[in-house]
This record gives C-alpha cells, sequence and structure tokens, in this order.
C-alpha cells in the first residue's frame, strides 16, 4: 500500500504534468496577441490623408517604420488566428510597400521605377517574416489569396500607385477586420472616378480584370452587392451591363 508521503511525492509530478497543455495554451494565445500595431497605427495616422502618403515626412522617421518592421518579422503567423493571420499579412504587405518606396525615396515617381528590366518590383525578396524573406508577389499570392479566399483584400492592400485602393490611416486588426473591408470596398467601389455607369457600360477597376476569377460569381454581381448610393439606384434600374475596365495610373501615391 502507498504511504500518504508517497502518494504525496506521486501527485507532486502528476498536477506539473496536467499543466503542460494548459501552458502550452496560454503560451499559444501570447504569441497570437503578439502583434504590436501601435508604432504602424502612428504613421499611418500622421503620414497618410485620404490614401496621400507623405513619403517626405515618413522618410523622417522610417527608423520607426523599420522598427515595426523588426517586430512584424518576429512574429510567427502560424500562432495566430484566422482573422489575426490575415490582418497580419495585409499590414505586412502595406508596410513593406511603404518601406520599399522609402528605398528608392526621394526620386521616386513610380513604385515601377524600383523594379529592373528582368524583374518587377513586387519580386524584390524584401519582407522578413518568421525566419524568411518574401517577396511582395509571395505575400499576394501564395498567401492571401489562396489561403483567405477574400476578393475584399485587393481594397485592402496597397500598391502605392494612384489608382490602387487607398492605403488605410489605421492597421487592420483581427477583431474589427470583417468591418474594416467592407468598408475599403465599398469605399473604393463607391468612388465615381474608379466606378461609373455610362449606358450601358459599367466602369470599372482595371483590378477586377487582372484578379477576375477572384471576384464570384462575376465582376458585376460583386459591384452590385456593395454598391451604394447614386451607383446603386443606377445599377438597380439596370437589368444588364457591359463591364469595362479603365486604365491603371501607376504614378506614386504621395509625395
Amino acid at each position: 500500500m502507498m504511504t500518504v508521503a508517497k502518494r504525496y511525492h506521486h501527485q507532486r509530478w502528476i498536477i506539473p504534468a496536467l499543466l503542460i497543455p494548459l501552458l502550452l495554451g496560454l503560451a499559444h494565445i501570447q504569441a497570437a496577441a503578439a502583434v504590436d500595431n501601435g508604432i504602424y497605427g502612428e504613421l499611418l495616422g500622421r503620414y497618410v490623408d485620404n490614401g496621400h502618403v507623405d513619403y517626405k515626412g515618413l522618410k523622417t522617421e522610417e527608423a520607426r517604420l523599420d522598427a515595426y518592421l523588426e517586430g512584424l518579422s518576429k512574429v510567427d503567423p502560424d500562432t495566430l488566428s484566422r482573422e489575426a493571420r490575415f490582418a497580419f499579412y495585409i499590414n505586412a504587405y502595406n508596410a513593406w510597400t511603404l518601406k520599399l518606396i522609402l528605398t528608392g525615396y526621394p526620386g521616386v515617381d513610380s513604385i515601377k521605377d524600383l523594379g529592373t528590366l528582368f524583374s518587377s518590383p513586387w519580386k524584390k525578396k524584401i519582407a522578413k517574416i518568421d525566419g524568411e524573406t518574401l517577396t511582395l508577389d509571395q505575400i499576394e499570392h501564395d498567401i492571401l489569396r489562396p489561403e483567405f479566399k477574400d476578393a475584399r483584400v485587393h481594397f485592402a492592400i496597397n500598391c502605392a500607385a494612384l489608382s490602387c485602393p487607398p492605403l488605410q490611416t489605421e492597421p487592420f486588426e483581427a477583431e474589427r477586420l470583417d468591418t474594416q473591408l467592407d468598408e475599403a470596398t465599398i469605399a473604393f467601389i463607391n468612388r465615381t472616378d474608379r466606378t461609373f455607369l455610362e449606358g450601358e457600360d459599367l466602369h470599372v477597376s482595371r483590378i477586377f480584370k487582372w484578379f477576375n476569377e477572384d471576384f464570384t460569381p462575376d465582376v458585376e454581381t460583386f459591384v452590385r452587392q456593395y454598391a451604394r448610393g447614386d451607383l446603386k439606384q443606377q445599377l438597380d434600374g439596370k437589368k444588364d451591363v457591359a463591364v469595362r475596365y479603365l486604365d491603371y495610373d501607376w504614378s506614386l501615391n504621395g509625395s
């Protein structure tokens, strides 16, 4: 028969063993909450106004942007919830795009200036994430689009060009992500210079052509879903429209 002393000694090892899953779970929660967008939010609020980026001002605080990017590089995205992971990669894409512009600023009239004859700027190995160095194309086409399958992402990520959906003045956050994605999509689609009707022709951003397969069941239906105000009224009065794609202005979205 086990004595009281032996039983106590045995239980001292059982209890910690039972706590291991709990402790691992707490560690996972702490890791999932490790994304701090504070610096990034301050920079966006200070240097982005209605989609226009004050790159001259941002350049003076490039060290703070670098500090934010360094923080992102230490996050393990696999520890994040789906929403947090989605927001993480959107913010990473946008923040690293800002950094890419600053690498050549001043003297950058378009993000395309930062490419080469043989490679686009989106194929530069630049984004340090969890021990890897990714390209912007990898973040967009290997992670954001195939993993989350949400066409609204096209209105959340910013390519530093005038025809891009505007860079938001706040980071994307997991707890508000769905609302933020809706707001970004609605705002872009209802801009009269980005979406408008001429007779039976519905003029839309060339984004809808480049990523046509993402907009299900089709571009027209997607636009109708997010149309508001005058655009919605005009579309409601049309049974069928022909989708036309606008030219894309690659000029820098700031100065």
